[in-house]
């Protein structure tokens, strides 16, 4: 019978997933401690740490929904986990964009599901402005989401094919 170490598969990149939640989780913790709700700290002059509460999704998506988008949302972060981190188990353990990706998206909605799960709502803190435009407030958990999602991409539409055109 051939067994599959599990060291010699991509889990080893979850190492990544928890250096993430818990960067995500301690600065949530640190938020929550030292800021009042709406309260505003500017940083530079594009950045503001302001400490908000998201109920919803990506840019406050469903946030108004009366509560059950909280079940929602923290049942897709649970399949979402358990996808990429079965792909990360069929994946070899060496660097590729796909692990990277996988282990930063696993611990943004790991991240983001605990504090869903133990608030009921995210914790969301950075917050990006110019001028009169302002982009929606967001977290670590957040940002390692959708740099994990663009690399995922990125890795899809041209790695894999210069890979296949190499072949």
């Amino acid at each position: 019978m051939n067994r599959t170490r599990i060291c010699d598969t991509g889990l080893r990149w979850l190492i990544l997933s928890l250096i993430t939640f818990f960067l995500d989780i301690i600065s949530k913790i640190l938020i929550t401690q030292y800021f009042t709700l709406y309260q505003t700290k500017n940083i530079f002059p594009f950045l503001n740490i302001t400490y908000v509460r998201n109920h919803g999704a990506a840019f406050s998506f469903l946030n108004d929904a009366g509560g059950w988008q909280k079940w929602l949302f923290s049942f897709i972060a649970v399949v979402i986990i358990f996808v990429l981190t079965y792909s990360l188990y069929k994946s070899k353990k060496s660097f590729s964009l796909s692990n990277l990706s996988f282990s930063l998206i696993i611990g943004g909605a790991l991240g983001n599901l605990v504090d869903r799960i133990y608030n009921g709502f995210v914790v969301d803190f950075i917050h990006f402005h110019w001028g009169e435009f302002s982009f929606a407030v967001f977290n670590i958990a957040d940002s390692a989401i959708c740099i994990g999602a663009i690399l995922l991409i990125f890795d899809y539409l041209f790695v894999k094919k210069v890979v296949d055109e190499n072949k």
